[in-house]
Parts: structure tokens; sequence; C-alpha cells
């Protein structure tokens, strides 16, 4: 077994130590929220702070039914008893693999964790990239070739994970791809795992693609969180949305996690029915957090393309996956990234942590740190009408810009002096 601390938990990990040590480091690697915790969260946290008991394993009968809410109210009609929480999604997940069994189909480049779970409990990977423009989803025929393929060797291929936007390069799938990856699933009988976590976050809401849940309800598991929507990344709570008939799968995944996690955090549980129950203060607080991110996310874009690179616009959350294939001075993304991080200081994840060619020189930017280093930049942020203009958000670009520069010859202006230019006119 060869599984490592995760590289993004690693990167956030050494950007803190160089911090202490009084380097200038722009930490661009880790993707945490970077926003404050609503206040109406907190408080229903404190007022059920006193609750010390164990509960059901799949989670409280509250929050399963706000959960089931939420994906009614997205067209999902939902069963409470088909809902399972637990301690974030990453656990469910890793539940999710083992209850499932056999090898899966993973996109690449994708998170960092998928890989590394599976080959926590032996399962092997088979990595297809998704179809040009697009993220989060592998190129449907490629990945219908692959199973064929490693069943003729004889590998037991049981699954098929998407993520919806994709984490690293912040792409959503064409609807058409995620109906023909639906198909293939039917024909190969793959359980479809569909990572949502990044659901809400969708930058232009109208813009989004069907859940392949929509389309395969028997066959498709769904799993969410509040840690990117509502920044509660901390607080570590998940829920998976399980197929049609799927009881004898929540059977399986409750025995794993009676044995791991016993049940969620309690306190956390009852906050987490409360914004799964979406408030109107909570889905106007993800509606700015939505505008903030896109809006970072543009500007950083426009950045990362004046330098050279080669880059699609992402379709939501906080990432971007710049490809520097034009440079020659470096022979893999792990030493682009060391480069400028230890140049520059500018912290970002190489393309081989999620499973790229180490050759490739693409690399995962997360702009969500860039918000401001207390509770009140962050706010401001939040309610700026134009959040790149504020000062600590500005210099952090204007730091980015100059290691751009520097690490590729390219003139990159600094945000600072475009947003006097504009000011002046």
């Amino acid at each position: 077994m060869n599984v490592t601390l995760s590289a993004t938990l690693a990167a956030n990990e050494e950007i803190a130590r160089r911090r202490r040590a009084g380097e200038r480091v722009l930490h661009m690697a880790f993707g945490e929220a970077g926003l404050p915790v609503h206040p109406s969260l907190r408080h229903r946290l404190e007022a059920s702070s006193a609750s010390n008991g164990y509960g059901p394993v799949a989670g409280t009968a509250e929050l399963r039914e706000a959960a089931a809410g939420y994906w009614a109210r997205r067209g999902l009609p939902t069963d409470p008893e088909l809902v399972v929480s637990g301690p974030g999604s990453k656990p469910l997940l890793y539940a999710l693999l083992m209850a499932i069994g056999g090898d899966i189909v993973l996109p690449r480049p994708s998170w960092v964790s998928y890989a590394a779970q599976a080959e926590l409990i032996g399962v092997r990977p088979l990595l297809v990239p998704p179809r040009p423009g697009e993220g989060g989803v592998p190129d449907p025929e490629l990945a219908a070739e692959a199973v064929r393929a490693a069943r003729a060797e004889g590998r037991d291929v049981r699954s098929v994970l998407v993520t919806l936007p994709d984490n690293p390069t912040g792409l959503l799938p064409r609807p058409e791809t995620v109906h023909r990856l639906v198909e293939v699933a039917r024909e190969l009988d793959l359980t479809i795992i569909s990572d949502e976590i990044y659901g809400d976050l969708v930058h232009d809401p109208l813009n989004r693609c069907p859940s392949p849940a929509a389309l395969a309800p028997e066959r498709t598991v769904i799993t969410t969180g509040l840690s990117k929507s509502l920044a509660l990344g901390g607080w570590r709570i998940g829920v998976a949305r399980l197929p049609d008939r799927g009881h004898d799968l929540r059977a399986r995944m409750l025995a794993i996690a009676s044995e791991i996690w016993s049940s969620p955090t309690a306190p956390v549980q009852h906050a987490a029915a409360y914004a799964f129950s979406e408030p109107v203060e909570l889905v106007r607080r993800i509606a700015e957090s939505r505008r903030l991110h896109a809006t970072v996310v543009r500007a950083v874009a426009g950045l990362f393309r004046e330098a050279g690179a080669a880059l699609h616009m992402p379709h939501g959350g906080f990432y971007l996956y710049p490809d520097f294939g034009f440079l020659t001075g470096f022979a893999t993304s792990d030493e682009f990234a060391a480069v400028l991080l230890d140049r520059y200081g500018v912290g970002v994840l190489p393309g081989s942590a999620f499973g790229d060619d180490p050759r490739a020189l693409r690399v995962r930017v997360a702009t969500s740190m860039l918000y401001g280093e207390t509770t009140e930049q962050r706010l401001a942020a939040l309610d700026a009408a134009d959040p790149v203009s504020l000062p600590w958000i500005a210099d952090a670009l204007d730091h980015l810009a100059e290691a751009l520069s520097g690490i590729t010859g390219n003139e990159v202006r600094p945000v600072s002096r475009r947003t006097l230019a504009t000011t002046s006119l």
C-alpha cells in the first residue's frame, strides 16, 4: 500500500509552516471555502451543544428528512430512509467504495482522495480522461472500452464516479455526456457515484447539467455536504442519497459506518438539518458566495491566460486548472509547483496529485483562501460589488501576477494598476 498524507492537507500544513516562519506565501493549494460560518448556523450549533448521546448510525430523522427535501426541491423525490449521513462526504465515499466493492472508473484528473481511498481498500481504479473542454465525467466511450478490457482480464469493475462540477478543473460536462454515461452504466451494469459537493456553486445556475440520479435513479448515489456551499469543512457533515430500492446498499453502508464513525456528531446534525431546509438567509449566503467565487476565479483566470497558460474557464466552485505546456524548463508538474512555491511564494498543487500525467505542466489553483485573513475581511469580500478591488485581494493578485511574470517571462499586469486605471476613467 502506497498511501501518503493527502496532497491537499499536506500542502495546507506546509504553507502554514512557512507562514509561521515568516515567509510570504500566497495560499492557492487548499480547497477550503474561505468564508465565515453564518450566524444562524452558529446559534443552532450552540443551542444543541448539550446533545452528547450517540444517535442513529444513518443520522437523525430530522437531518435525513431535511436532506430529502433538499433533493426533492431539485427534482429528485427522495425517501428519507435512503439518506445516510456521515462525518463529511469523504467518509461516506469511502464507505460506498467498500459497500459496492469491485474496481471503479475515475476521471483523470480527479480529486486526490478518490484513488487513494480505492487503494486503501484494495481497489484498482481505471483512470479515464474526460472529453475535451469538459471535466468531472470520464469520456463515456473510453470508459466503456476500459471496463470491457478490464473485465476481459478478469477484473471486477462495478462502479464509475463523477464530480459535478469538477475538482480540480472547475468544469462541467455537457448534458449529452452525462446522458451517454448513464447509457453506458446501464449497458455495463455499473453503479454511478455522483459527488455533487460543489453543486450549489455552479457560477451560472442556468448552466447546470443534469444529475445522473435524474436519469438513472435506480443505480445512482449522490454525495454532498456543507463544506463548500456554506464553508463548514471543519464541522465534518455529509449526506448520501442512495438509489431507488437501495436498501441492501444502505444496510452494507450502515454496517461499515457502525464500525468506523458510529454516528455523526449530534450538534452538527441539528445545524445541518436547518441548513438543508434552505432558509432564506442561507440561500442568500450561498448566492453571495457563488458570486464571490465566480468573480475571483475570473480575475485569476485572466492572469493565467495573460501569462500564456491554456485554460478552460471554470463553470463552478473556486478552482482553475491552467496548463503551462508551452514552458520548456520543467520536467514535471511537481517541479513546476515546487519552483512556484520556493522561488515565488505561490502554493498550488501539481496535476500529478490528481492522477494527471506528471509530465504535463498542469496545476490546480484554488482561489478561496484569497478572501481575507479575518472574519471582517471575508464578510467585506462577500458584500463588495467589486471584491477584486479590495486591497487585500488586489495585493494577493498582484503577488500572483508578479510570480507568473517571473516564472513564464511574459508580462502580467498587476491587478491594482488595472483597478486604478479603471477608476481614473
